[in-house]
């Protein structure tokens, strides 16, 4: 059970250090921009401080960053020219030593989608107790 669990420590490290490589190779002038945007989505998502699916949520909660995380990853390095990754990679070993960035733009769109689901659900329940009178927030 012990080796299982370093096992999957050490996964999470390299995911990690994948991810802050494709944060340094999404600002890379040499790639082409379909790359740049899809690294720049799976960098956005990964280093957002709020889940777009909350942890808590049993089951459901970490199947962002078990899946979603590392299938966004595998997707970037293949449209990402090799050489420019393994430069990447190098910085990213040196630099990941300092700290990970955060995406607070990525975290105020998550946050804004869960206001806009609240308000559409209150809005739902208040118009199903209430048919007849108009919603006014």
């Amino acid at each position: 059970m012990n080796k299982l669990l370093d096992m999957w420590k050490q996964k999470a490290r390299e995911l990690k250090i994948q991810v802050y490589a494709l944060y340094l190779a999404y600002r890379d002038p040499r790639k082409p921009w379909y790359a740049k945007a899809f690294a720049a989505l799976v960098v956005g998502y990964a280093f957002n401080p709020v889940d777009l699916i909350p942890d808590f949520i049993p089951v459901l909660g970490y199947l962002d960053d078990l899946i979603l995380v590392p299938l966004g990853v595998k997707i970037a390095l293949g449209l990402i020219p090799a050489e420019i990754m393994a430069e990447c990679r190098e910085k990213a070993q040196k630099l990941s030593q300092t700290g990970q960035p955060v995406n607070f733009v990525a975290g105020i769109i998550i946050i804004l989608i869960w206001v806009g689901i609240v308000l559409a659900a209150v809005a739902y329940f208040y118009r199903l107790m209430n048919p007849f009178q108009p919603f006014h927030l």
